[in-house]
C-alpha cells in the first residue's frame, strides 16, 4: 500500500461523501484512485459498497471479485460480497460463501449474522435459530439478532419464546416495534393480545 498523500487526501474526500450518503459521487472519487491505481484493494471494497447501497449489486459484486483476485481471504470483501449476494436473492451461494468463512472462523459474528439471515430467507428457521443463538451468547442485546430470533420462533409457531425474543427486541431499541409492525412474520399475531401490547 502506498502512502501517497494526493491518494490518502480522495480517498478520505470519497469515504466523507460516502457516509454522507452521497454514494454516487463517492463512486466517481474512487474512480480516480482506481484509474491510477486499479489494484487498490480499499477502493474496490469501498466502490462495491456503494454500489450495494445504490442497489447496484451486479456492478458491486464486480468490485469484490477484482479485490478477491487481489487477495483471496480479505475477510471485510468476503462479507460484503455475501450481502450483495443475499440482497439480490442468490441465496446459496451466499449461503456456501458464509461457510467458507466460517469453517476457518467458526465465531465470526459477521459471517454467522448474514448466514442467519440467509436461513430465514430460505425458510430454515431452526438453522437460522442456532446462528442466532451464537450471536447472542457473545452480544446477548444485539436487537436485530433478536428480532430475527423472534420472526424464527413465530413460523416454528413457538409463540412464547417469539414474543419474549421480540421484548427483548423492542428495549434494544423503539425501532423494533416499528419493525414488527411492518413485519410479514408477525401477521399471524394480529390476535394476539401481548403482540399488541408490545407494539402500542
Amino acid at each position: 500500500m502506498s502512502s501517497n498523500p494526493k491518494i490518502n487526501s480522495i480517498i478520505d474526500e470519497a469515504n466523507r461523501l460516502f457516509l454522507l450518503g452521497k454514494f454516487q459521487e463517492a463512486i466517481s472519487y474512487y474512480d480516480k484512485i482506481l484509474e491510477e491505481n486499479p489494484n487498490h484493494l480499499g477502493c474496490l471494497n469501498n466502490k462495491g459498497y456503494a454500489l450495494s447501497k445504490l442497489k447496484d449489486y451486479d456492478s458491486a459484486l464486480q468490485c469484490y471479485d477484482t479485490a478477491l483476485k487481489l487477495d483471496s481471504n480479505d475477510l471485510p470483501v468476503l462479507v460484503n460480497r455475501i450481502s450483495s449476494l443475499r440482497k439480490k436473492g442468490n441465496l446459496m451461494e451466499a449461503l456456501s460463501n458464509c461457510d467458507s468463512i466460517l469453517e476457518s472462523n467458526p465465531n465470526y459474528n459477521i459471517a454467522l449474522y448474514h448466514k442467519e439471515r440467509i436461513l430465514l430467507s430460505m425458510k430454515k428457521f431452526g438453522e437460522s435459530i442456532v446462528c442466532c443463538n451464537k450471536i447472542l451468547k457473545d452480544y446477548p442485546n444485539n436487537g436485530d439478532v433478536l428480532f430475527d430470533k423472534s420472526c424464527n420462533l413465530v413460523m416454528l409457531s413457538k409463540l412464547d419464546e417469539a414474543l419474549d425474543s421480540l421484548e427483548n427486541s423492542i428495549s434494544q431499541g423503539i425501532q423494533y416495534k416499528t419493525k414488527a409492525k411492518k413485519s410479514k412474520f408477525f401477521e399471524k399475531l394480529n390476535d394476539n393480545q401481548r403482540f399488541q401490547n408490545l407494539i402500542l
